[in-house]
């Protein structure tokens, strides 16, 4: 079963991606008013807005994933009867 499990579970992980990336700049740009988040190297920016960007991405991008891999498990639970591995 784990066999199957895998490439729907990465799939599933690309497009939690995509829509963690999206959460992300609509959130950063509701806080922030910026289009764009900082990046790490981007000199023009502080400390702390390079870290709070940072941490918010990593939030969301957290819960996203985990959203996804627990409905995911959750639902081969109900094809199979077993809790993936």
């Amino acid at each position: 079963m784990n066999l199957l499990f895998r490439p729907v579970s990465l799939l599933a992980s690309i497009g939690a991606g995509a829509l963690a990336a999206l959460a992300f700049r609509q959130t950063w740009k509701l806080i922030s008013g910026d289009e764009e988040a900082p990046g790490a190297m981007d000199e023009d920016r502080g400390w702390g807005e390079v870290i709070a960007a940072a941490a918010i991405q990593g939030a969301i991008f957290a819960v996203v994933k985990a959203a996804f891999d627990r409905g995911g498990a959750a639902g081969v639970r109900q094809l199979t009867g077993s809790w993936p591995s």
